[in-house]
Order: structure tokens, then C-alpha cells, then sequence
């Protein structure tokens, strides 16, 4: 039997499936005072449409609607929560099966600040960590095995299976990623992924209000957001809106037949965004980009249904409300229905204006990024997303510089290029910019292992637009290709408690690796106290013999970087830069405390980015 046949057997015995559970209601609890007043229950459990289900009567509720499905496993309530509500227990009175049941729900007090104390946006003037929870450190070896999950893997030698990592060992190295300069944590999806194997990334979620026991609890979730915003940093969510795991439970028991998109016989997604936006597209091929699936193991949620998108918008800013998350990374944006995330993101910053959005869009070419955040063009549609992950400025830009000799469109000239289209961003300082994730080639294994260029990386990272993010173990000079994915998402040495050596600390690092660490810190310890780098305006200009030249200034600062890729000495005019010098007569390196005299000309060691802080 082929996989497709396979496949679609599998579904049909979902749908067919009647699944005993007790009746669970989603979201498991919501507020009184939110902005938009109104809430949409999902209510799951057998038979449960069968029988009639009202609320008790509750001061300021009022149940608009009872909506039943097709299923009758699902019943959705449609809720009115007027300002004059108060917090406490609504009575849901339920008759499955003709016996009486009541479900205490929950209606709790907003948290204090009503979005202005916590969902307060990641931005230009933050330094993001992503990390793996599986592979960043295991605080509690008690959770490493959970009974009755389909994955029961643990084994660090292997890189499909998981290895133990949880949210308490990441609360135990937050002090390490503060001293470095950390400012925001962005941990891989911690919910629920009770697949067969390959759990350890968190992106096949099988259950949206429940945090992988593995990595912790619900709570656990709320202390690491606690510990964070209690040291000043922030919790950046990785959100999944396109697809679930195809064991979710409303996968192997769907409300109705158009929960998901669903086809014939398997159909993938052909991963091409330029079916989007492209003028001469085939209807057929933009359908199969948006609907079909993102891998057999992810079903395609279909965002056309209004119980869907309802679902899902509403998890979204449960999160933000029951564990004060202060930014959003979403994954996979670019399959997802636009007019839904235009929806989505609405939602959000209408009940969090500072929260901050960004998307996953792994495209290739300004246009084709800047389609899917809000930009300068004249289109049709127009989105609404405030920002994207950055992969131009990375495979346009710092990476051919770093791997491409100079040239009139190459080396250096092409992120000098590539930068010049920023026109097309409505604000191109929220762009995320970065050197390699979860997903992509180790940076250091992409330049050979060369400490010199990977200076120079890091070095833009730190200063150019944007909001950089670091992926764990960039500073330890972690290596890997993604031949397979695995190979770039090995543990953090020192993370376990029989590690032989801890990279946690100063002592357990090689001198190399120390050297790297060292140079990050610096640049992002000062960066935390320069205006010019965190919210500062960017002059560049035109490259010359491989030598390009950006400047971050404001009314209070001056930054001077100066990036030679070749690897030869070279001399540079500081007067040809007259616009941004003047006025300036010497320039302190941020990293070495060298001072260059701007009267005179500057020599440039080979493969190097200095960063001059201008001086009168």
C-alpha cells in the first residue's frame, strides 16, 4: 500500500473514530474586560451535540449562540462578556448521552496593565536567543520519559530522538544569557506534540492549550515568562497557524469535514511562494501552495472555516493573556491564508498595541519578502504583518560577503544591494535579521570555520537594521550542515548533568570559543546602552575595492562600521564619508579600545569589521 493510500486510510479511521474522553472546553479559561467581548467555546466531548447545553445565569455573560457540528463530539458557544462582568465560574450545564453534566469554566481577572505591563514587543533595541528546549538543557530528568505519549525516544546520541532538554533547565541558564546581552527568548513551540517521533522541534502540535509534559507544565511555561520579566527580557512565542499534528485531537476527531484541506489523495505543498503574488499564475498552483500539506505528519488547517480561524485566533491572545508573552514568531507564514493572518494580526494588536509580529518567510528576493509585511507597494493586497525574518539580508547579503569574492553585483556589493531595496518595507527596522536557525546550515560551517569572518558576521549582526537574533550556540562556535536537520540542533554542552565539560561557564570553553563569546558580549553589552544601534538611522554607502562602509547615528551618537572582506590590508579616506565625520575627529573600536585618528587615513586589517564609536 503506497503512502497516500495509507495516509488517507489513517484519516478515514479518524473520522470515523468516536473518541471517549471527558468533555474538555477550549479555551480552558478566558477574561472579563478584554477589549473585544466576545469568546467562542469549544466544546469536546461524546455525543455531546446530542444533548441540549445552556449556561447557568452569570451577571454580564450572555450566551449569544449554541452552535452544533456536524460531529457531534463538538459544540461551540458563542459568548457576550459585557464590561460589567466579573471574574468567577461560569456553570455550562451539559446533557450528553441524556445524563446531566456541569463544567465549571473559568472567567479571571485581566493581568494588571490590561497589555501595556507585558506584551511590550520585541524591537530593534532587543537582542533575540532562539534555542531548542530539547536541546538547551534538562532541569528536570523526572519529565524525560512520560507514560502513555507515542514517542517514548531518549537518546542524546541520536539527533532524531529527544534528549531531555526542558522550560525548568532554561530558567536555570537565564543569568548566562543575560550577562551575555540577551534581551529576548525565543524558545521553539513548547505545546503539546504527542507524535510517533521527531517531537523534539514542537511544531506538530497535538494539543494547543497543553504544554509538552516533557518540557514542563502550563505552569512552568508562566515561570519561565515570570523569571524573564523579572531580570527585564522578554518571551518571544513560535506560533503555528498553517498545520497541527496530524494526532491533534481534533485531526483524529474533526468538528466537521472542512476542518481541514483535505484532497483526493496526498497532496504537498510545492513550497513556492511566488504563486502568491505572481500575475501569471495558475489558480491550480497557488491552491496547491496555500492548501496542500506542509509534510504528510502536518495536516493543513483549513482557515476558511470560521471555527477555525475563531480557534485559533483566540489561542493566540490566550497565550499573550495567561502567560504575558511579548512577541510573536509565526511560523511558516507565507502558506497560511492571507486574509486570515490580516485577521489574526488585527486581533492581536487591537488587544496588545505593542505586541510584536513577526513571519517565517523563507523566500528568495526583497520583493517577493516584502510582499508579506507591511511595505510601500501598490497592490492588491496588502498585508498587515509588522515584520519578517530577515533571510535576504542573510543569503543577499552577509553570507555572499562572507563567501563570494568582491565584485560589481557580488561580495560585499550585494548586501550593499540588497539593503538599497529597503524602500519596499514600510519599516525595515523590524525585520529580524540572523546568521542561521533551526532550520538552515550551522554559519560558522558555512565559512569554512574561519573565526576571522565569523567576527565579521557577528559584528553586522550587532550592528546593522533590525532586530538580531542569535541562535544557541553561536557563541560557542557550534558547527553542522542540514544533511539531515538534526545536524544543527545538537545539545548545549553542559547542559546535563553528566556533560564532561560545561560551556555554560568561562572555564569549560575552549580559548577560540571564549574569544567568539567574548566578542559577542562586548558588542552586545554596549549595544544595550547605545541609542545610535538600538533605534538609530542607517546611512550606507556604495562598496569601493571591497571595502563598505554604514554608519548608525542619531542626535546623541555616532557608530562607524567599516567591513573590508578582502583578506589583504587596505586604506581607507575617512573624509570621503564627509556627510556623517564631520564634525568628529577620532573614532574608539567598540571591541579592542583602539582609537583611529579621522584626519588622516585609516589602515584596515584583512577580513574585518570595525566599529567605531565617533568622537569630537
Amino acid at each position: 500500500m503506497n503512502r497516500n493510500l495509507i495516509l488517507s486510510f489513517v484519516l478515514c479511521l479518524f473520522s470515523l473514530a468516536t473518541i471517549a474522553q471527558e468533555v474538555a472546553v477550549y479555551p480552558t479559561n478566558w477574561w472579563v474586560g478584554m477589549k473585544n467581548p466576545r469568546v467562542q467555546l469549544m466544546v469536546h466531548g461524546k455525543d455531546i451535540g446530542k444533548g441540549q447545553i445552556t449556561i447557568a445565569p452569570y451577571p454580564g455573560v450572555k450566551l449569544e449562540k449554541v452552535q452544533k457540528a456536524e460531529n457531534p463530539n463538538y459544540v461551540f458557544l458563542d459568548l457576550l462578556i459585557s464590561p460589567s462582568a466579573k471574574p468567577g465560574q461560569l456553570s455550562i450545564q451539559c446533557s450528553p448521552e441524556g445524563k446531566k453534566q456541569k463544567i465549571f469554566y473559568p472567567l479571571n481577572a485581566r493581568r494588571a496593565g490590561k497589555g501595556t505591563a507585558f506584551a511590550q514587543g520585541v524591537t530593534s533595541s532587543d537582542l533575540v536567543y532562539l534555542l531548542i528546549p530539547d536541546r538547551f538543557s534538562n532541569g528536570d530528568p523526572s519529565n524525560d520519559r512520560i507514560a502513555g505519549l507515542r514517542d517514548q525516544s531518549l537518546n542524546r546520541d541520536s539527533i532524531f530522538h529527544r534528549h531531555g532538554g526542558d522550560i525548568k533547565g532554561i530558567i536555570n541558564h537565564l543569568d548566562y544569557l543575560d550577562d551575555m546581552g540577551v534581551t529576548a527568548l525565543w524558545p521553539l513551540p513548547v505545546w503539546e506534540n504527542n507524535m510517533p517521533d521527531r517531537t523534539e522541534h514542537g511544531y506538530a502540535i497535538t494539543n494547543h492549550y497543553k504544554v509538552e509534559p516533557r518540557l514542563g507544565t502550563n505552569d512552568d511555561y508562566k515561570a519561565l515568562a515570570n523569571a524573564l520579566h523579572k531580570r527585564g527580557m522578554k518571551l518571544i512565542q513560535d506560533i503555528v497557524y498553517n498545520h497541527t499534528g496530524l494526532y491533534h485531537f481534533f485531526v483524529q476527531d474533526k468538528p466537521m469535514k472542512d476542518w481541514l484541506h483535505e484532497w483526493p489523495t496526498y497532496t504537498n505543498t510545492t513550497y513556492k511562494d511566488q504563486a502568491i503574488f505572481d500575475p501569471y499564475a495558475a489558480p491550480s498552483d497557488r491552491k496547491r501552495m496555500l492548501d496542500g500539506w506542509f509534510t504528510p505528519q502536518m495536516p493543513d488547517l483549513n482557515h476558511g472555516n470560521p471555527f477555525v480561524a475563531n480557534f485559533l485566533i483566540q489561542h493566540a491572545i490566550w497565550s499573550v493573556e495567561e502567560f504575558g508573552v511579548d512577541g510573536y514568531r509565526i511560523d511558516t507564514y507565507i502558506y497560511n491564508d492571507l486574509d486570515f493572518m490580516n485577521r489574526c494580526n488585527k486581533a492581536l494588536l487591537e488587544e496588545y498595541p505593542k505586541l510584536s509580529i513577526f513571519g517565517e518567510t523563507w523566500v528568495h528576493g526583497v520583493p517577493n519578502q516584502s510582499y508579506f509585511c507591511e511595505n510601500s507597494l501598490n497592490l492588491p493586497f496588502k498585508s498587515n504583518l509588522p515584520a519578517t525574518t530577515d533571510f535576504q539580508t542573510l543569503f543577499y547579503g552577509i553570507q555572499e560577503t562572507l563567501t563570494r569574492p568582491f565584485g560589481w553585483t557580488d561580495g560585499v556589493n550585494k548586501l550593499y544591494t540588497t539593503t538599497a531595496q529597503d524602500f519596499m518595507y514600510k519599516d525595515p527596522t523590524r525585520q529580524v535579521i540572523f546568521l542561521d536557525n533551526h532550520d538552515l546550515a550551522r554559519f560558522y560551517s558555512v565559512i569554512g570555520e574561519d573565526t576571522a569572518k565569523y567576527k565579521v558576521a557577528l559584528s553586522w549582526l550587532l550592528t546593522f537594521r533590525g532586530v538580531p537574533q542569535l541562535y544557541y550556540g553561536n557563541e560557542l562556535l557550534m558547527t553542522g550542515f542540514t544533511n539531515p536537520d538534526g545536524w544543527v540542533r545538537l545539545d548545549f554542552k553542559g547542559g546535563w548533568a553528566n556533560d564532561s565539560v560545561n560551556k555554560f561557564t568561562a572555564s569549560g570553553r575552549t580559548a577560540k570559543e571564549n574569544d567568539i563569546f567574548n566578542h559577542i558580549r562586548k558588542l552586545a553589552r554596549y549595544r544595550k546602552n547605545s541609542t545610535a544601534l538600538k533605534t538609530g538611522k542607517f546611512m550606507q554607502y556604495v562598496p569601493e575595492d571591497g571595502v563598505y562602509v554604514y554608519f548608525r547615528y542619531d542626535n546623541n551618537q555616532t557608530i562607524m562600521c567599516v567591513l573590508n572582506q578582502n583578506t589583504a590590508d587596505k586604506t581607507i579616506d575617512p573624509q570621503r564619508f564627509v556627510e556623517r565625520v564631520k564634525g568628529f575627529r577620532k573614532g574608539k573600536d567598540i571591541v579592542t579600545d583602539t582609537e583611529y585618528d579621522l584626519g588622516t587615513k585609516m589602515q584596515l586589517r584583512p577580513m574585518s569589521l570595525l566599529v567605531l564609536e565617533l568622537k569630537n
